[in-house]
């Protein structure tokens, strides 16, 4: 443990996109050296890695490479989408090569029945164009037989879809493009799922070739849930996870990361749901009366925002309930001897900072885990803004979220 205080855990500089990392972006996406560094550190080798809220599938990717079987959960149906994508390494990759030159040649003449969603005000959202190529694309991918070739179509459609629609792109939110600059947007979907196909088929090739040649043979499973209910044991038994890497919700989605609006056209494009996933996470039920988590940091904070607004001291309350219960459930799934390991920023409200990172290790402990260490790391390039107006006072600004905390308890 004494050489992990000696790492410089922020990783600036490093090739955060390789292997099928590359695959598709995904908001607030953990890097993949934070689980590469905590599986060699804890000398975690044979076992079951657990990501409760695996997102993209980042530690579920690394937990195949360390040797692991991977099992993840998440209440996005794209991040399991991508989860699953990312992790299968189980494609000929001449055969994968040979799908993508069809489909390259295929879009020199496209032919089929275009499969365009019914979306509520689409022409709001895609020009009519794009909308013409992508719901081509659709139904050239829907013809592809081999279901794990379709779903690495399918996650190379998602970024087409946002990348193809009048959405900002510096935005996880769905904020469209202003009338000038839309004047000027006009996106070609056939050019750009021809460049993330062959950009993924690299990474999907390392990613094969290392498997291959390591005689790794763990897999990979994942599952929709919500961890803030009891994990069955066919997702995963209690006592099976050597280790727990994963990074929770920092805050409830209305006001920190908006999962549901990043994937809300994609999930309509790809028939998987119409993006209801912010309101599924956590705190999004609202509760109605101050709790005392027995957690002195966290209570005092709450404290604080409860004198300035108590209705966004509720929201908060909610949120840890869900995050604690969560816990909770997830510490079930540690075997004795087994870490969990939190990656985790501490977000402001009300002017007050909020520690989710002690907040975690308290939630822990009370479930029978004892604390290890906690590393702090600086976030480079965050989609984030340094400062925002969090109020309504002219020339107020506040710091966001700049350095994150890796949270690591034993069983």
């Amino acid at each position: 443990m004494s050489k992990m205080e000696e790492i410089d855990w922020t990783f600036a500089g490093a090739n955060t996109r390789d292997f099928t990392h590359i695959y598709h972006d995904y908001p607030a996406r953990m890097i993949p050296q934070i689980p590469r560094t905590l599986l060699k550190y804890l000398d975690i080798r044979h076992g079951v890695l657990f990501d409760p809220y695996c997102g993209s599938g980042t530690t579920l990717v690394e937990g195949l490479l360390g040797g692991l079987d991977s099992v993840g959960v998440d209440i996005n149906p794209l991040a399991k989408l991508i989860s699953e994508a990312k992790t299968d390494y189980f494609i000929d990759p001449s055969e994968l090569r040979k799908s993508i030159n069809d489909f390259i040649i295929w879009t020199m003449s496209p032919s089929g029945t275009p499969i365009i969603p019914r979306i509520y005000n689409i022409e709001f959202w895609f020009k009519p164009t794009a909308i013409k190529e992508l719901g081509l694309i659709m139904g050239y991918i829907y013809r592809i037989d081999n279901i794990h070739v379709r779903n690495f179509f399918l996650v190379a459609a998602s970024e087409t879809i946002r990348e193809s629609s009048n959405t900002r792109k510096d935005e996880f939110k769905l904020y469209r493009y202003p009338a000038e600059k839309l004047k000027k947007h006009n996106p070609h979907p056939f050019d750009i799922m021809k460049l993330k196909l062959e950009r993924n088929y690299r990474g999907y090739l390392d990613f094969y070739n290392q498997m291959r040649s390591s005689n790794r043979s763990g897999l990979s499973r994942v599952y929709i849930f919500d961890t803030v209910k009891p994990i069955p044991s066919q997702i995963i038994p209690d006592e099976e996870a050597s280790i727990v890497i994963t990074s929770p919700p920092y805050g409830d989605s209305h006001t920190t990361v908006a999962y549901g609006q990043y994937s809300r056209l994609s999930l309509e494009w790809l028939g998987l749901g119409n993006g209801n996933v912010d309101k599924l996470s956590m705190g999004g039920r609202r509760i109605n009366k101050i709790i005392n988590f027995g957690c002195s940091q966290l209570d005092s904070a709450i404290s604080n925002i409860a004198a300035v607004d108590e209705k966004r001291a509720l929201e908060v309350v909610s949120f840890y309930l869900d995050l604690k219960a969560s816990i909770q459930n997830v510490s079930k799934k540690v075997k004795t001897g087994g870490y969990s390991c939190y990656v985790v920023a501490d977000r402001r409200v009300k002017k007050t900072t909020l520690p989710t990172h002690e907040a975690i290790k308290c939630f822990f402990e009370d479930s029978g885990l004892s604390w290890v260490n906690t590393f702090i790391r600086n976030i480079p390039n965050k989609r984030m803004p340094a400062k925002n107006s969090p109020t309504n006072i002219v020339g107020y600004k506040e710091e966001t979220m700049s350095k994150e905390y890796i949270v690591i308890m034993k069983k």
